[in-house]
């Protein structure tokens, strides 16, 4: 309880530095386990928001699980079925660090292997503050991971997720040994115009 508690302070005080820009996409991601709601921040990371979202029109993210939940670290879907098979991605995208944004509590960044321009559907939502996960200089060991967004609503349910039981399962660790599901990501419309 705690933990939440400080968990979700800590993320109130660090969205004062992202500001509040109605005109930022938000999306709405349906889990098994409950509702979250990202802002996006395409002001600092263009190429990887529009990425993010031609995914999510798409229905790509539908069905795909968290398959890589570290209680004290973050949370990671995007890319893999419940059984555990990748699908197919479209080209990586252009590593966009370095743009303002740090991966604290409650941020989303894009996940990706050694090379740092290798990122295509993977996501994670930060549950601590991963400041050796920030943009440090250009070179590999440096260059962090690219921050996008942030949770505005579902913190709740983020904190939920990362405290699941998991195992390793082939080649893969801390799979939740109770599946946790991304069932649909859609765009939110912004607010219809007033009626006359």
């Amino acid at each position: 309880m705690l933990r939440t508690l400080l968990a979700t302070l800590t993320l109130c005080l660090s969205f004062m530095s992202f500001g509040a820009q109605a005109q930022n996409p938000q999306v709405e991601m349906r889990t098994s386990m409950g509702v979250i709601v990202l802002e996006l921040q395409p002001e600092n990371a263009p190429e990887t928001v529009k990425n993010f979202l031609q995914y999510a029109k798409e229905g790509f993210y539908n069905g795909t699980i968290f398959h890589r939940v570290i209680a004290d670290f973050m949370i990671q879907g995007g890319g893999f079925t419940a059984d555990l098979q990748q699908k197919k991605v479209r080209d990586p995208i252009k590593h966009e660090g370095g743009n303002g944004l740090t991966n604290q509590v409650g941020t989303v960044a894009m996940a990706r292997t050694a090379d740092p321009h290798s990122a295509t559907s993977q996501f994670f939502i930060n549950v601590v503050d991963n400041q050796m996960l920030n943009f440090r200089g250009p070179g590999p060991q440096e260059i962090g991971y690219t921050v996008f967004g942030r949770v505005i609503k579902g913190l709740d349910v983020v904190n939920k997720i990362r405290s699941v039981d998991t195992v390793s399962k082939g080649p893969h660790q801390n799979v939740p040994v109770q599946t946790v599901t991304i069932e649909k990501v859609t765009l939110i419309d912004a607010k219809p115009p007033a009626k006359k």
